[in-house]
């Protein structure tokens, strides 16, 4: 059985669930790898326009699999070039929502970052733990979460390996919504078939300047996001939406 399970549940929308119940979705190298090979593959599918990412009612991803790493020496883990395969997430154009019920720890949280939304249920908590078995996060961990939550947040969580829960994590800046737990993934799937629904190339620049420029310079973001509107008025979705709104009907998008 694949550790991963790829689904089309609506127009527009991809699934993918990581399908390791026995070890609470733990993030083995196939894992990682089937990842990359679904993220690849929908980056470039003009049928797809939003991605969702769950694991099951018990955990979204208990952290990397410790078996699979307990032995490993440096130059082995290496040569595994794990930063590639997490880098073809990174690099996905399109909107992707990560629905997060139980655990999202170590590399599970990690994974949740990568995402552009996250949705949590109640019982659900965030954890970078790696410091209690002797090593740090090594896929952003350090570096994503300190962006999302601040220097403080963030090494209170590195440092100790302490748990945050739902509630904890949205006030600090780690999640997009809190819902109760049976409503996690039918609240993902609503937000991306409204985003799905919206014009994919708007979509696809706000999410590439936003992610450009938040490391550049406030005027040079200011430049991209000029850029990127002025871009805009060349494709014929901004004509479709504009005439739309004047006509006052509903817009079709075709993402060009």
């Amino acid at each position: 059985m694949s550790e991963t399970l790829l689904e089309a549940p609506g127009d527009g929308v991809a699934l993918i669930r990581l399908n390791r119940p026995q070890v609470r979705n733990a993030l083995n190298q196939t894992v990682r790898e089937q990842l990359a090979e679904h993220f690849a593959a929908l980056a470039t599918d003009p049928a797809v326009r939003c991605i969702v990412i769950t694991g099951d009612e018990r955990a979204f991803a208990a952290g990397a699999d410790i078996r699979d790493m307990a032995e490993r020496g440096a130059v082995e883990m290496y040569l595994r070039s794990n930063h590639r395969l997490w880098g073809v997430i990174a690099a996905c154009p399109k909107p992707v929502i990560a629905a997060v019920n139980g655990f999202a720890w170590g590399g599970g949280c990690e994974l949740a970052m990568h995402a552009d939304l996250i949705i949590a249920g109640e019982g659900a908590s965030f954890a970078q733990p790696e410091i209690r078995v002797g090593i740090m996060p090594g896929a952003g961990g350090t570096q994503r979460l300190t962006r999302a939550v601040g220097k403080f947040q963030a090494l209170r969580m590195l440092l100790t390996g302490a748990p945050v829960a739902a509630r904890e994590a949205l006030a600090m800046g780690l999640a997009s919504e809190v819902v109760a737990d049976a409503e996690v993934l039918p609240r993902a799937l609503e937000l991306a078939s409204n985003i799905a629904a919206m014009p994919p190339l708007a979509v696809q620049q706000i999410k590439e300047v936003v992610l450009a420029g938040q490391d550049a310079s406030l005027d040079t973001a200011l430049l991209l996001e000029r850029k990127a509107f002025q871009l805009l008025f060349d494709s014929r979705d901004q004509k479709e939406g504009m005439r739309a709104f004047l006509d006052k009907r509903a817009p079709h998008y075709q993402g060009c």
